[in-house]
């Protein structure tokens, strides 16, 4: 099987190119393909000749995307336009990486895939009007929807709390936020599952399990052996520029029932913890979670 990479330089991105295993994978930074240019994306499929296209290429900084929406609107909304026009020109499948900021997280069971979309920051209009216009365009692709991503190799919430608990002696972290915590070496696991079974239609993605920011801040501190105290804070205490989902937590039954699983988050932060031990070179800054 061919597979073209659009965002192989970002955090996912990598993950997907180490992991992938016995198919022939190319890989496309930016750089090698602006998803805003639809003339550079064409040229890059029929280089590619891929069966499978995974466009992993987002804008991610949730709060950059409401002072930069222009921006954000181009490469999350237009660029995935412009990547499924190519896929359907070409005869490729196409998989697109999607978010729980689709939802307004005002639900307190978890989210299923046929729930009502109501993105309240802009990071999440962009991705809800993709999904949109990706499902009338190329209707077999498939849509995987994800949350609180972290892994070796780019921004993340579990470096950002390592790093700033080797300097401080406490912590303040929201409890009002709930959620599930994904490895990206998971969800590639389960991204390139998907491709194989040549799934379609909307899958909910992450690792088992839910917790807070700050219940998830109070593990990572335990499992890296560090005494900084961490504290739990309302949202409101912490205001950002864009609003956060107060539940945001995925139903693993679109992904089970493909015969998917994924390990908890809990374990994922074990591994996670211990391939940033083992690669502290490829870490870099923190994150706007």
């Amino acid at each position: 099987m061919q597979v073209t990479i659009f965002g192989a330089s970002g955090l996912l991105g990598k993950a997907l190119m180490r992991e992938w295993r016995g198919d022939t994978v190319t890989g496309l930074s930016s750089r090698d393909a602006d998803v805003r240019d639809p003339g550079s994306v064409q040229q890059a499929v029929r280089d590619t000749q891929p069966d499978w296209i995974v466009l992993a290429a987002a804008y991610t900084d949730v709060d950059g995307c409401e002072t930069n929406s222009d921006l954000a609107f181009a490469v999350n909304r237009d660029g995935a336009v412009n990547v499924a026009k190519a896929a359907k020109q070409a005869g490729a499948r196409l998989l697109f990486v999607s978010t729980d900021y689709v939802f307004d997280g005002r639900k307190t069971t978890p989210y299923q895939i046929n729930d009502a979309r109501n993105p309240q920051t802009t990071y999440g209009k962009t991705k809800a009007e993709a999904e949109i216009i990706l499902l009338e365009l190329v209707p077999d692709c498939c849509i995987a929807r994800t949350s609180w991503l972290f892994g070796v190799g780019g921004k993340c919430f579990p470096d950002t709390i390592m790093k700033l608990a080797a300097s401080r002696p406490s912590l303040d972290v929201v409890n009002d936020q709930r959620g599930c915590p994904t490895y990206s070496v998971d969800l590639a696991s389960a991204i390139i599952q998907l491709c194989h079974k040549n799934a379609g239609g909307i899958v909910h993605a992450t690792n088992a399990g839910d917790c807070t920011w700050f219940e998830f801040a109070t593990e990572i501190v335990r499992s890296a052996g560090l005494t900084t105290l961490v504290r739990p804070v309302s949202t409101q205490q912490m205001a950002r520029p864009a609003p956060r989902p107060f539940y945001s937590v995925l139903s693993s039954a679109s992904l089970n029932a493909l015969g998917i699983k994924t390990p908890t988050w809990r374990d994922a932060l074990r591994r996670y913890l211990n391939e940033r031990r083992q690669a502290p070179e490829r870490m870099v800054g923190p994150l706007h979670q």
